[in-house]
């Protein structure tokens, strides 16, 4: 089961990845952007191999041990449970920055390389989507709000 899910997990996420790199401003990527439903398949896929491990990851979770995060993460079961909480944090991260960036009115182009960013090592995407953030202009809507 956990080949499968981890499998699945990226093939759900996927297609809301395409439609904010490829297609920004189709009308159906900003329907679909607007729910913070869309990570919610992939926390499935979390919850479903967590329920299983429970005792083992709540164990080395509650007292943080690279020894013991070590041996979980070692494991098919521990292996897809991490990918299923990185693509569906991830996820999140990468939807909140296409809404938020849509209403700064950052341009697609300097946001498509920072959610590609962002699917492959997300921190790293954060940030440098923070720092562009930073420095982008305000909307004229957000600016007199």
């Amino acid at each position: 089961m956990a080949d499968t899910l981890f499998t699945l997990v990226f093939v759900l996420a996927a297609p809301f990845w395409f439609l904010m790199i490829v297609l920004p401003r189709w009308r159906w990527t900003v329907t679909i952007m607007k729910s913070p439903l869309i990570a919610l398949p992939a926390a499935a896929c979390y919850v479903i191999l967590l329920v299983p491990q429970f005792g083992t990851v709540l164990t080395a979770v509650s007292r943080p041990d690279i020894e013991a995060v070590s041996a979980l993460l070692a494991t098919p079961e521990g292996a897809a449970l991490g990918w299923a909480h990185f693509i569906a944090f991830d996820l999140f991260v990468g939807a909140w920055e296409y809404r938020d960036s849509r209403r700064r009115g950052v341009h697609p182009l300097v946001m498509a390389p920072i959610l590609l960013v962002t699917i492959l090592l997300a921190p790293l995407g954060f940030v440098l989507y923070l720092a562009v953030r930073a420095v982008w202009p305000r909307s004229r809507t957000e600016a007199a709000g």
